[in-house]
């Protein structure tokens, strides 16, 4: 009995193939540094021309797996110094100053640029994209802001809201 088409094709996928290490990340093969298995048409058509992937030697696997043992070490670094900053950001806290009613609201608002302006203005390497805000800052007071380094480094500071000594 013939096989159908799509017996056919999935056979002739076992049976051939090149073995290929992927130098970026393709979303429908893998990640930077997986070894795969495609059709020789694919790697020598597509991938290999276009620099995304290079023939899996042992010579290859071996620069990879060293690449990684040092780019995990470099990870490992920034993620120390991230967490000792944190230890030193926790500790300070931030006053702002804005104007603001009687009633202590503010006629603007205090957003994330505001608080990270303040912060590198104190020598903390803060960015905006750091700080946590649930919302606008619109009254004056003290909050407890979280700032988020990275998935696993995370710290609060406290940010004092206070009114322009030229309002009063």
């Amino acid at each position: 009995m013939p096989l159908k088409r799509k017996e056919r094709v999935r056979s002739a996928d076992l049976k051939g193939g090149v073995e290929l290490m992927l130098a970026e990340n393709i979303p429908s093969l893998g990640d930077q540094g997986a070894i795969v298995r495609v059709k020789r048409g694919y790697a020598r058509n597509y991938l290999l021309p276009n620099g995304l992937a290079t023939v899996a030697t042992e010579a290859n696997k071996e620069m990879v797996a060293r690449h990684k043992k040092r780019q995990d070490a470099l990870q490992l670094q920034k993620l120390k110094d991230l967490k000792a900053m944190a230890d030193k950001v926790k500790d300070y806290s931030v006053t702002l100053e804005a104007n603001a009613t009687e009633e202590g609201h503010l006629y603007g608002s205090i957003v994330a640029v505001d608080i990270a302006k303040a912060l590198k203005a104190a020598n903390y390497p803060v960015e905006p994209d750091h700080v946590k805000l649930e919302g606008p800052l619109k009254e004056l007071g003290m909050y407890t802001i979280k700032l988020q380094f990275a998935p696993e480094v995370t710290t609060d500071v406290k940010v004092w809201v206070v009114p322009t000594s030229s309002i009063r």
